[in-house]
C-alpha cells in the first residue's frame, strides 16, 4: 500500500497538478492539506472520475484536510481535535481506510514567533500529541500525515542559522515533535534517509527551487504496526518543477501487505 500526503496550497487551483500527480502515480492513500476551498467547493466529481472516493474537512480561504482513497471511500473515525472546543480551523481529518488508520494532519505555521499564533500552534501540538497517545499502541497499522510546519533537525532545513528564530525551528516546536515521536512513532522518510538531506517545500520566493533551499516539514509517522510493514519512503520531487505547482512537493511510504519485518 502505498500512502502520501501532499500540502496542495489550493485543492482548486491547483486541480490539474493533483489530476496529473494521481494518475501518474497511483497512490492507494493521498492525504492532502491547505485545501483553500469550503466544504462544498472540494473537487469531488473530479477526483471521482479520477477513481478516487474521499473525505474531507474545507474551510473558507484557509486551511483544509482531505483523505483521498483508490480502494473505496475512507471511512471517516475523527474531525477535529478535543481539547479546545473554540477551534474552528480544518486541521485534523481522521479515517479508516481498509485496514489501516490514517490521521490527516495541517499543522499551524506559527509566525510570528513568539506570539499569539505560536502560542496556538503548541497549543494544537498538545492536543494532537494526546490524540497520538491514543493511536500508537492499535495492533493496526496507523499513519499519521500532513503537513507538521517543524523542522525536526538541522539535516531538514538548506541554511539551519538562518532559520533559528523561525517556528518551524524553534526549540519549543522541535522538543513537542520529540515528546511525540518518544510516543513510539517512526518519522518514516528519516528513519529509512538517517543521514541525507532530503527536502519537501521550497518557497516561490528567492529561487529556493533553483537553489534547492528547501526544508523538510511534510512527515508520515508510523505506529509499531505500521513500521514493521514499511517498505519505502520518499519525495516525488519533481512535481515542484511543474508549472503552477504547490511549493510542497509529495512525499510518501510504502507499507508491505502483512508484517514482514521493517525495511534496512
Amino acid at each position: 500500500m502505498k500512502i502520501a500526503t501532499y500540502n496542495v496550497n489550493s485543492v482548486n487551483a491547483r486541480l490539474p497538478v493533483l489530476l496529473r500527480w494521481l494518475a501518474e502515480t497511483q497512490p492507494d492513500v493521498a492525504c492532502l492539506q491547505e485545501l483553500k476551498a469550503p466544504q462544498e467547493k472540494f473537487p469531488v466529481g473530479a477526483l471521482r472520475e479520477a477513481g478516487y472516493h474521499a473525505i474531507w474537512h474545507g474551510q473558507k480561504a484557509w486551511n483544509g484536510v482531505a483523505i483521498l482513497g483508490r480502494s473505496g471511500e475512507p471511512v471517516e473515525t475523527g474531525r477535529g481535535l478535543a481539547g479546545d472546543p473554540d477551534d474552528a480551523h480544518s486541521r485534523y481529518l481522521e479515517g479508516q481506510v481498509g485496514a489501516v488508520r490514517v490521521g490527516c494532519l495541517y499543522l499551524p505555521n506559527g509566525n510570528p514567533a513568539p506570539g499569539p499564533k505560536f502560542d496556538y500552534k503548541l497549543r494544537w501540538l498538545e492536543r494532537f500529541t494526546a490524540r497520538a497517545s491514543e493511536l500508537v499502541s492499535l495492533s493496526d497499522p496507523v499513519v499519521l500525515a500532513g503537513d507538521y510546519n517543524v523542522l525536526p533537525e538541522e539535516l531538514d532545513v538548506y541554511n539551519p542559522a538562518g532559520w533559528e528564530a523561525d517556528a518551524l525551528f524553534r526549540p519549543e516546536s522541535r522538543e513537542a515533535y520529540r515528546r511525540l515521536l518518544a510516543q513510539g512513532w517512526t518519522d518514516a522518510l528519516r528513519h529509512l534517509n538517517p543521514d541525507k538531506k532530503i527536502f519537501t517545500f521550497w518557497d516561490y520566493t528567492s529561487a529556493a527551487w533553483r537553489r534547492n533551499a528547501g526544508l523538510r516539514i511534510d512527515h508520515l509517522l508510523l505506529n509499531p504496526a505500521a513500521t514493521q510493514r514499511l517498505k519505502a519512503a520518499g519525495v516525488d520531487r519533481d512535481v515542484r518543477g511543474w508549472e503552477k505547482t504547490s511549493d510542497h512537493a509529495p512525499t510518501w511510504i510504502e507499507l508491505r501487505d502483512g508484517s514482514q519485518g521493517t525495511a534496512s
